[in-house]
């Protein structure tokens, strides 16, 4: 009996051990489709080997790898990986031999990733201190060297060699990453990760080839030498020449958030430090640092929803550099004053600050430039923005802010999401479409041809019953992205069926308030109706105000004096059953197929076939 008691007691203590752990990331990389000039140089990856250096920020007794495929065309096969020891932080090929460990993938030792998929290996015992070298040494079967998920932006070299070996001496060099996506620690519960959205230069440009001393670097070092902030992994998600709206290299922050912040195991802390590619290319600077913001909103309220708490920095000067432009300045200058006074972030890093030119702050001070392109910082100005960050960040226990926008600020309104107006019965030819720059993630897109007849079919009708508490002049603004004059319209209607009159003019190349309606309603309840005109026409949300300035930004979510709307089902006035040769029937008499028309009190017409069965 003892020996059976002792035994259950091993086992409990085991699973509460386990309980109390978790998997955090303490590496990883960004990954895109590696550019040509990018590519492994020959042998090549397929039936070779290839050894890559990673310098991993937290450590832990068990690991795990993970691998991408994500953006190549074919399959790769892996028949074999190691984990070692690296000597160095990549300037040589060599490990301590004794350290090596292979990994399984359920249980093999190879694995094949089709194209777009990735990979995650078996958990392994394999101790890693913090800022460790680690070797991940990987033997390629079938392979592209011309279709590659990886990360160019290394700043450290790898080690190509031809056949399925172990020995890199005299193996071909190559600054980049290929395939390897994140390693992963077995931590306390305690233990958590700080994802960081950047560009180049959180990617590193300008830092020192096998240095490892980017600014995440640095901010690594000091948190694990800061007792409270001993198990704060940090993974750099940072990819040169990348933008947060379109353009660039790599997929746009806005597309890639989800995968490199919010997909990350462990993570607790987010840094949001992208936009000066955008800023550089602009056509008009406050508006893109306008639609920049809305990004940023977005990614906060998703961390926040899954209690992460999120840091924004602010953009770095650029005077001197190709980018500026006076109109440029003003982009970055309305981004970084809302990163400074925003309420819903959790915390500011102020990298602008910390680096301009006190005589000049448009301009970053000459010691910290890297090859004189007043963009990029060199190894001093690294160290000096990882060195500026607040560590007590890391430390918060207050909630995730609980802001949801500044929306309040705009006055009484309400606000209505345009995908909450799609029902069983009423806007089903509206298709809702996915895109991060929309309010809540998703807006309508109209699919129905180009017409002047104002439709009748509830289907293309977008109907909502709405309270407004006393008499005034009301607008109504809608957040549209109409490209082209031929899908920039919709028939609007207040208080009465719609009729051919309709708002024409409505076209926006990027999300834009545009006004809809302003009249004088009376207090109390009154119905709205949006028929699609124009086929592609995109509705985002809709803002019922008294306020004759349109919003901005994606607008607010709460309801002031104007009470919460509720979708709009209007009364049936009468049924009218017919033939389908046209005749009107009472009831169906008998078996078949007929066509049943029913009207609503507000004139809507919905017609169906019923058939009626023996």
């Amino acid at each position: 009996m003892k020996k059976i008691a002792l035994i259950f007691t091993c086992l409990l203590t085991g699973s509460v051990v386990l309980a109390q752990s978790h998997w955090v990331g303490t590496w990883g990389t960004a990954p895109q489709l590696v550019e040509s000039n990018n590519n492994p140089p020959s042998p090549g990856l397929g039936n070779n080997s290839l050894r890559q250096i990673v310098q991993v920020s937290i450590g832990g007794e068990k690991v795990r790898l993970k691998l991408t495929n994500e953006f190549s065309t074919g399959i790769t096969q892996i028949k074999a990986v190691e984990l070692a020891y690296a000597k160095t932080a990549g300037s040589s090929s060599e490990i301590d031999e004794s350290s090596t460990v292979s990994l399984t993938f359920d249980g093999k030792a190879g694995v094949t990733m089709p194209a777009k998929g990735t990979a995650v290996s078996d958990p392994v015992e394999f101790p890693i201190e913090g800022r460790q070298n680690v070797a991940i040494t990987i033997h390629y079967g079938s392979a592209s060297s011309t279709s590659v998920s990886g990360h160019p932006g290394s700043r450290t070299t790898s080690y190509l060699k031809s056949g399925n070996t172990t020995n890199f001496s005299g193996a071909t060099k190559t600054d980049h990453w290929y395939n390897i996506l994140a390693l992963e620690v077995e931590a306390p519960a305690e233990a958590g990760a700080v994802a960081i959205l950047g560009n180049s230069i959180t990617d590193g440009r300008g830092s020192t080839t096998n240095q490892q001393n980017r600014w995440p670097d640095v901010l690594s070092r000091r948190l694990l030498a800061n007792e409270a902030t001993s198990q704060v992994g940090v993974l750099n998600m940072g990819i040169g020449g990348n933008c947060v709206l379109s353009g660039g290299l790599g997929p746009t922050a806005s597309s890639r958030y989800q995968r490199d912040l919010l997909g990350q195991e462990g993570v607790k802390w987010i840094i949001l430090f992208e936009a000066v590619n955008d800023l550089g290319g602009a056509q008009n600077g406050v508006q893109t640092a306008k639609r920049i913001i809305d990004v940023y909103k977005q990614i906060i309220r998703e961390a926040h929803a899954k209690g992460i708490y999120v840091f924004g920095a602010t953009v770095t000067p650029f005077k001197g550099n190709n980018y500026y432009s006076t109109d440029h300045e003003k982009g970055r200058s309305t981004l970084n004053q809302w990163i400074r006074t925003t309420k819903m972030l959790d915390g500011v890093i102020d990298f602008d600050e910390a680096v301009r030119n006190p005589q000049d702050t448009e301009a970053m001070q000459s010691q910290f430039l890297f090859e004189n392109d007043w963009l990029h910082l060199n190894a001093k100005g690294y160290e000096t923005m990882g060195g500026c960050i607040d560590l007590s960040l890391f430390t918060k226990t207050d909630p995730v802010s609980d802001v949801e926008d500044e929306a309040e600020e705009y006055g009484e309104a309400l606000w209505i999401e345009a995908e909450d107006l799609r029902t069983e019965t009423s806007g089903t030819a509206f298709r809702i479409e996915d895109d991060a720059t929309a309010s809540k993630g998703k807006y309508l897109t109209t699919v129905v041809q180009t017409s002047s007849a104002t439709p009748t079919d509830s289907a293309y009708i977008l109907a909502a019953n709405f309270t407004v508490s006393k008499a005034d002049t009301y607008y109504i603004y809608a957040r549209v992205l109409c490209p082209t004059w031929d899908d920039d319209s919709y028939f609007v209607s207040v208080d009465g069926p719609l009729t051919s009159n309709f708002v024409n003019g409505l076209q926006t190349a990027s999300w834009d308030w545009k006004e809809l309606y302003h009249g004088t309603l009376q207090a109390g309840q009154h119905k709205l109706y949006i028929g699609g005109r124009e086929d592609g026409a995109c509705l985002d949300k809709l803002c019922i105000t008294i306020n004759p300035e349109a919003p901005s930004g994606m607008g607010g979510t709460t309801p002031t004096s104007i009470t919460q709307l509720s979708a709009y089902q209007p009364s049936v006035a009468s049924i009218e059953t017919y033939t389908l040769s046209g005749i009107r029937l009472m009831t169906p008499q008998t078996t078949g197929t007929y066509i049943e028309v029913r009207r609503a009190d507000d004139g809507t017409i919905l017609s169906r076939k019923v058939v009626v069965k023996p």
